[in-house]
């Protein structure tokens, strides 16, 4: 039925027709569901085996650490290694299309949390979902297994909360992120710098109250994690292409981590203050999606290890621009992450410093960009809807009424 499929579902004496068409979003939503239902079953993620192996050792010591897991060394905290259990308790092949299938409802949630967040009510979710899919950090993400999209989401949830000033257990959810990966961690300091104290306070006790419990649940581990593994970047391979942090390229660039002097602690504490005032000014006004864009892209450059697939903490910056009607940014950004030219462009090139790290680059130039651009001051309001749309800038949203903070 030109280009239409109808499907009917019986329910009950009930027949409901349901069309799926290719200029629909669910049409391609299914067909990218079937790919990683698919793609679930027949192979096996390196990132998701190390987490599964890292929960069953758990309770095996310091071997958590010092034993290689599926071929290298578990990195993540042990409260995460203690979140990671129940993979081990499910047969391998449901358990990992289970996780599969929950990064892609997990993103699915990040999407939509980060579109009300910025009152971007004309991007229909799902073809954001759809196209954000098919950037490289994602099913990147997919490919290894890996964890971000879940954190990503946690922290979107939590903040979206903290713009419109309600709901109960605000920071919890940034809190499990930190303590299962330190890098969320920016949005606790985040919270507290731009006033929202309960929901810092918050954060910070749940991070706290999870890092205990990985102490409890493995002493052992936990005190040679926070002692020694926290801080030794020689586990990973720095120097790797995939590598796309500021530690990263300079290894890359002077031909060694031992090249690199102690000089360089200056660099993430410069980016990281910049980052952090420059989120607070925005959380301040009123515009938290773009203090949440800002705390990604500043987590990412801040930290020694930023692999391609963690630059899903890139994505809310894409929609800010979209928002702000800086559409041809957004597009030039969202084609370097969709590319990745640092691994297919030749090593020889004569703009080869650029390639090998395109994501790098795009991140501090969005950085720098998100610091020039206007402060959006009058023109962003908290979260809480009265119902009525009005026109602002270069696009549509709904005009909400102010509320106490949490």
């Amino acid at each position: 039925m030109s280009g239409t499929q109808i499907l009917r579902t019986r329910v009950g004496v009930l027949t409901l027709p349901v069309r799926l068409s290719w200029r629909d979003p669910g049409w391609w939503l299914t067909a990218q569901i079937l790919v990683v239902t698919v793609f679930s079953l027949f192979w096996n993620p390196l990132d998701f085996s190390i987490y599964r192996l890292g929960g069953s050792a758990v309770r095996s010591g310091t071997d958590l650490y010092l034993e290689r897991q599926a071929g290298l060394f578990f990195t993540y905290t042990p409260f995460a290694a203690l979140s990671f259990t129940p993979l081990s308790w499910i047969p391998l092949v449901p358990s990992r299309l289970l996780w599969e299938l929950a990064t892609v409802a997990a993103f699915a949630l990040a999407c939509r949390e980060m579109l009300l967040l910025a009152r971007l009510s004309r991007l229909r979710p799902g073809w954001v979902v759809v196209g954000g899919l098919m950037l490289e950090p994602v099913w990147h993400t997919l490919f290894l297994g890996q964890i971000n999209v879940f954190l990503l989401a946690l922290v979107l949830f939590d903040v979206r909360r903290v713009a419109g000033g309600t709901g109960l257990g605000v920071g919890v959810g940034i809190g499990v992120a930190a303590a299962i990966k330190l890098t969320p961690g920016i949005f606790i300091v985040l919270l507290l710098c731009a006033g929202k104290v309960r929901a810092a306070v918050t954060a910070a006790v749940t991070f706290v109250a999870c890092t205990g419990l990985g102490v409890v649940a493995a002493p052992g581990a936990s005190r040679l994690y926070w002692s020694k593994v926290f801080f030794d970047t020689s586990r990973v391979g720095a120097s790797y292409i995939s590598n796309q942090s500021p530690f990263g390229a300079l290894v890359r660039l002077l031909g060694g981590r031992e090249n690199v002097g102690s000089w360089y602690l200056v660099v993430p504490l410069v980016l990281l203050t910049y980052g952090l005032v420059l989120a607070t000014r925005r959380a301040r006004s009123g515009d938290w999606a773009a203090a949440v864009a800002v705390g990604g892209l500043t987590s990412l450059v801040v930290s020694p290890i930023s692999w391609s697939h963690h630059w899903v903490w890139a994505l809310p910056a894409l929609v800010v621009l979209v928002r702000d009607g800086r559409h041809r940014v957004a597009l030039a950004a969202g084609a370097v992450l969709a590319l990745s030219p640092m691994w297919w462009l030749p090593r020889d090139l004569p703009v080869d410093w650029l390639t090998a790290n395109a994501y790098l680059v795009m991140g501090l130039a969005l950085l720098g960009l998100l610091g020039v651009s206007g402060e959006r001051a009058g023109d962003v309001l908290p979260l809480r809807r009265s119902g009525t749309i009005v026109r602002s800038g270069t696009f549509s949203r709904r005009c909400f009424e102010p509320k106490s903070g949490v």
